[in-house]
């Protein structure tokens, strides 16, 4: 009998939006979806405040200068 190991990832690799989602690529291969509406600042933010963002550390947060934000990456996945 074989056992499936999976080893999951808490550092991120890509980030992209839709209208009312952050999406967050891991990576392991996984992708988390979490509404803008969660953060008040990123939910009034424009479609380029949101794209100006950078990882802090190897991708375990998010950063946004401009709106002064930032999100663990950690958080998330709790």
């Amino acid at each position: 009998m074989s056992i499936l190991t999976i080893n999951k990832s808490k550092f991120a690799t890509d980030l992209s939006f839709t209208d009312t989602k952050m999406i967050i690529q891991f990576e392991d291969g996984r992708e988390l979806s979490v509404p803008l509406e969660w953060f008040r600042k990123l939910r009034n933010a424009s479609k380029e405040q949101l794209t100006k963002w950078r990882f802090i550390g190897k991708g375990e947060g998010i950063h946004w200068e401009e709106l002064d934000e930032d999100i663990s990456i950690e958080n998330l996945l709790e």
